[in-house]
């Protein structure tokens, strides 16, 4: 099983993968299809936004995206597992309104590999410049 999903890993290239998933999410998401950003989540995914607050499930996820403020992810780097069905992202965010960035920062996500679809376990965000009224939001103590 091990060596089977090694061999596996090694002939696609999975980062590339993961990287394109992500463009299509961010492309999503500045296109308010909520379903196709939702797309890549897993039901049980867990998120840690910018400023503290804490979501969990797809359902509480989804209502989140605000098609007014839109959130883009730029990955710097992914690993991939070579073990085990999992990959490791890594990069820069902004929110944005209209083309005026609002709040940006860092974040981290864990992605899984199920039914040959990488799928979003969690994300973890850090704000840490704001601009405009982004600087009047509030980050939880």
């Amino acid at each position: 099983m091990i060596l089977s999903f090694c061999l596996a890993v090694m002939s696609i290239n999975h980062e590339e993968l993961i990287r394109q998933s992500r463009l299509i999410q961010n492309e999503a998401i500045a296109r308010g299809d909520v379903e196709k950003a939702a797309s890549f989540w897993t039901e049980d995914v867990t998120l840690r936004r910018g400023l503290g607050s804490a979501v969990s499930g797809k359902e509480a996820y989804r209502a989140l995206l605000d098609t007014s403020l839109i959130f883009e992810r730029r990955p710097s780097s992914i690993e991939v597992s070579t073990h085990w069905p999992l990959a490791f992202e890594e990069g820069t965010w902004v929110g944005r309104r209209d083309s005026r960035i609002l709040i940006q920062g860092r974040y981290a996500a864990q992605w899984v590999l199920r039914e040959e679809k990488w799928f979003i376990r969690s994300e973890v965000f850090v704000a840490l410049d704001a601009f405009e009224e982004g600087s009047d939001w509030t980050a939880l103590p």
